[in-house]
């Protein structure tokens, strides 16, 4: 352990190094870094085909397999504990056997091994005291290597000798050897060196996959009820509407003031497999201010609900409405009712559920399963290490991390194991996913883990570290990104660097051909397009869906806990911010400034303060009148000028959270304090005043999203050239060269008519979906995936 404290007192000690440096400049504190790691041991190039570890450096291991025990006394209740100088490991124990069988898995990190021999001790557990049956010794430094994929190594008999050397009763079957963590066995094994978690514990430091569950929408179309009981028979115009309940979801439809109401309204909720809950209908009166009387109500089982595809019209049910009245001893009582409602519901599985904003989503594939296109690619990433993580809580006296990462991308998400008390941990665990849109990006975070004590630690929450997105159109193909990446928070006393985690990501396909067609098809599916959701439903509908999400991922062993789910989906990213409002002002501001440069070129053209640049633009105009199907042609030619010319200057690194473009780093703390304040404030104030301030906040949230919308297109138009997306750009230029071809050789007056026609074609000869340029700049990165 000795080793693993040095390694700590040198966190410590960068840590505060960092401290001491609050002079350095903030762009080089917070840049990216690249590195260069020995991936794979030494033996990955850009041109790897791919394997298992190929990612992620090299850990050796030493590995203890504890099969079984033979010819034990009858009356013994044996263990076997596995020490290598001053780690200690022990297995279950049995009662009253002479042949247990345990096959548990131990290791330790080879870096970590103090002492040259491991005992392996056959024990009988007493009440007094522990009392040793045998034991057998290895040298730790002189044992077999395994390197996969061969075979697992067959563990063999060993005689058990007591401490004086001496053979005694009994056999143990073991299998020791070294490895690296492409070893089988590394998944399941105990690590020695993690003594200090138990029980509970256990399961929430292990390595772990998980799915995220199948999403639907659900589509109620209240249409209307009849023969309704009133509570008040001689009112002519009561206030009637439904009540549709699913889980902890409530939605009401709009009031009808009808006898036989009407209301032909859609209620959407997001529910997802399996179905557990059922949903419940109610139809209600309002009678008075706040109090409502309900007339009756029905459920119905979702399992049963029809799926569909497409849009076409669900046939439409009578559902008889019942009553529950409570009786004289306490017991409620279903009464049926005479009254009926119309109802059409229906599971739409051609929308795709936004879970995440669409600006840095991680999949954009419909729910139903039959209308998945093939993967065009597989994204790997190797989790090396971080570097220089700072204390996240305070443990005997002393500042400690127990940091593990999270990575999401589609319906995958996985998580490290956690590396106990370091400031510098090592994970170097290599993962893969299918890609099926290359303009998707992938979420890495980092947090501490504070249920480390199982069940005891339920109260508290894992602490965010940091989070890293990285957008796959930005990637070259086939090459190996390995960069040092700063994780960044951002709280209520402003930024901080919590320190560095070091990524190897690599994009690669099987055909360019299908990877470039992705450019033109609309991102979302064409459900998205042909019956659009309004902007209230989906940010509901996505508020529901993280519920869903954070709530079915909480279920699972180890608990993939709500706090670390919201983060990764950035919960609450579209409310009100002064210093994201800055950041879109800036991006929007950036992009205009290009626009002033050419304005400012035309000025300066007719200001003749260079009389003879002047005369040159003089000719080229002369020449564009008298010959006008030479301007579009000049034109592609001139942008294929600069794209060709910005290639030297292309991005060489992939996007990361910039503080500068962020406004991190010049927000103030009250605006912070304001950021994160919550609706309905925190504040002590007046009730109209805390009204008026949640509604300003509301509607400044809209007209954010609205700034960065705008900041978005226009840095996508200026990403056309400048190979921040390399196929893009190239795909781009390729039409340039095109487009110069087709309009040098076709009159200009055939091309203008052309596209006339084609601007007022009949509607019958129009597509609803979006057009293929457009799709191609939708499917364009921007800075928004830099954003804190």
């Amino acid at each position: 352990m000795g080793k693993q404290n040095k390694t700590q007192n040198q966190g410590r000690s960068m840590n505060n190094n960092h401290e001491g440096n609050k002079g350095m400049n903030m762009e080089e504190d917070f840049n990216l870094r690249e590195t260069n790691p020995s991936l794979g041991g030494g033996r990955v190039s850009g041109d790897d085909p791919g394997t298992a570890f190929n990612l992620v450096e090299q850990m050796n291991y030493l590995y203890v397999r504890v099969v079984k025990a033979r010819e034990l006394s009858d009356d013994c209740d044996p263990f076997v504990e596995v020490k290598l100088g001053g780690m200690k490991s022990c297995t279950r124990c049995y009662e009253k056997t002479s042949n247990p069988e345990w096959n548990q898995v131990f290791s330790v990190f080879k870096d970590h091994i103090q002492d040259p021999y491991i005992e392996i001790s056959v024990k009988d557990k007493g009440k007094n005291g522990d009392n040793l049956i045998g034991m057998v010794v290895f040298d730790a430094l002189d044992l077999p290597r395994r390197v996969p994929p061969d075979s697992p190594l067959a563990p063999e008999w060993y005689h058990l000798d007591n401490r004086r050397h001496v053979r005694v009763k009994g056999e143990l079957m073991l299998a020791v050897w070294t490895g690296t963590q492409a070893d089988e066995a590394f998944v399941d094994a105990w690590h020695m060196d993690a003594n200090i978690v138990n029980g509970d514990g256990v399961a929430s430091i292990r390595s772990k996959v998980y799915l995220s569950p199948r999403m639907w929408y659900l589509r109620v179309n209240v249409i209307e009820a009849q023969e309704l009981l009133l509570t008040d028979t001689n009112k002519q115009h009561p206030e009637l509407f439904v009540r549709a309940i699913h889980g902890n979801m409530v939605l009401s439809s709009r009031i009808s003031q009808n006898r036989s109401p009407q209301w032909n309204e859609d209620l959407m909720f997001v529910v997802a497999e399996p179905f557990e809950d059922r949903l419940i209908f109610s139809v209600e009166e309002r009678t008075g201010q706040m109090k409502e009387e309900v007339l009756g109500q029905c459920t119905f089982p979702i399992q049963c609900v029809e799926k569909r595809v497409d849009f076409k019209p669900v046939v439409g049910r009578w559902y008889n409405l019942e009553k529950h009245v409570e009786a004289e001893n306490g017991e409620k009582n279903v009464v049926k009712l005479s009254s009926r409602i119309h109802i059409r519901i229906s599971l739409d599985g051609g929308y795709h559920v936004l879970d995440e904003l669409t600006q840095y989503s991680s999949d954009l594939r419909p729910t139903a399963r039959q209308l998945w296109k093939p993967s065009i690619g597989v994204l790997e990433l190797g989790i090396l290490n971080a570097q220089n993580l700072a204390p996240m809580k305070v443990k005997e006296g002393g500042g400690v991390t127990d940091a593990y990462c999270v990575a999401k991308f589609g319906q995958k998400w996985i998580r490290t194991r956690t590396i106990l008390n370091s400031f510098n941990p090592k994970w170097n665990e290599q993962y893969t996913w299918e890609v099926f849109d290359p303009c998707t990006v992938i979420t890495i975070g980092v947090f501490d883990n504070c249920h480390l004590q199982g069940k005891n630690g339920g109260a508290n929450k894992d602490t965010r570290i940091g989070k890293v997105r990285i957008r796959l159109s930005t990637l070259d193909m086939g090459r190996v990104y390995t960069h040092l990446y700063p994780l960044l928070v951002l709280s209520p006393a402003g930024v901080k660097k919590m320190g560095e985690i070091q990524l190897a990501v690599r994009f690669s396909c099987v055909s360019l051909f299908n990877v470039l067609s992705m450019y033109l098809q609309p991102m979302l599916p064409e459900l998205h397009y042909l019956e659009p959701l309004t902007f209230q439903q989906i940010e509901i509908l996505r508020h529901q869906a993280t519920q869903n999400m954070s709530t079915r991922l909480s279920r699972a062993e180890p608990p993939l806990r709500k706090e670390v789910v919201e983060y990764m989906l950035d919960i609450g990213s579209n409310m009100w911010s002064v210093r994201r409002s800055k950041a879109n002002h800036y991006r929007l501001g950036t992009f205009i400034l290009s626009i002033a440069r050419y304005i400012k070129c035309l000025e300066y053209m007719s200001s003749w303060s260079n009389p003879l640049l002047t005369v040159l633009f003089h000719i080229v105009f002369l020449a564009f009148v008298c010959f006008p199907w030479l301007i579009s042609t000049t034109i592609f030619i001139y942008l294929l000028s600069i794209g060709t010319w910005n290639y030297r200057n292309r991005p060489r690194n992939p996007p990361y959270m910039d503080v500068k473009l962020s406004q991190a780093d010049k927000a103030q703390i009250d605006e912070l304090e304001e950021e994160f304040d919550t609706i309905p404030t925190s504040q002590k104030q007046a009730d109209i005043l805390r009204l008026r301030y949640d509604r300003l906040r509301a509607v400044a949230s809209r007209a954010q999203t609205v700034f960065g919308n705008l900041a978005t297109l226009g840095e996508r138009l200026s990403n056309l050239l400048s190979w921040r997306d390399p196929r893009a750009t190239g795909l781009f230029l390729l039409f340039c060269i095109v487009a110069c071809v087709v309009l040098f050789i076709t009159p200009f007056k055939m091309v203008v008519a052309a596209i006339g026609l084609y601007m007022m074609r009949h509607p019958r000869f129009r597509n609803r979906l979006p057009s293929s340029p457009m799709n191609f700049l939708r499917r364009l990165p921007a800075k928004i995936d830099c954003l804190l």
